[in-house]
């Protein structure tokens, strides 16, 4: 099988493995979360910033946005190709999501690493 390196496309099992990886990191970050409301969090904002002071939280929080631009971006694409059949159409609805998911990173880490 000859493989085509300078290619843009991706491939199923490139996508399948993207969509897992992402969904284990918000998992992982939704489980952590929810462990610090229920077990640390006390209602202030002093808690608060306290958890996102720590340099891992911030990490571990730009991973999760990364994750969710990843996770949104392919499963648009296989929603937007499922159900919409015009090319055109497809064409400027993943355009702008895909410009909102990359907008929402972006304002993620303008607030995360922000003065």
């Amino acid at each position: 099988m000859v493989l085509n390196q300078a290619s843009l496309k991706r491939d199923g099992v490139q996508d399948y493995v993207s969509l897992r990886a992402s969904a284990i990191v918000l998992a992982s970050y939704t489980l952590f979360i929810l462990g610090f409301f229920l077990f640390f969090f006390d209602g202030t904002f002093n808690a608060w910033h306290g958890l996102f002071d720590n340099l891992l939280v911030k990490v571990f929080t730009l991973l999760a946005l990364i994750s969710i631009a990843i996770h949104t971006r392919i499963g648009l694409w296989q929603v937007l190709t499922d159900y919409i059949k015009c090319a055109k159409l497809r064409a400027v609805l993943q355009f702008v999501l895909s410009v909102i998911a990359f907008s929402y990173v972006a304002v993620g880490l303008f607030v995360l690493w922000g003065a």
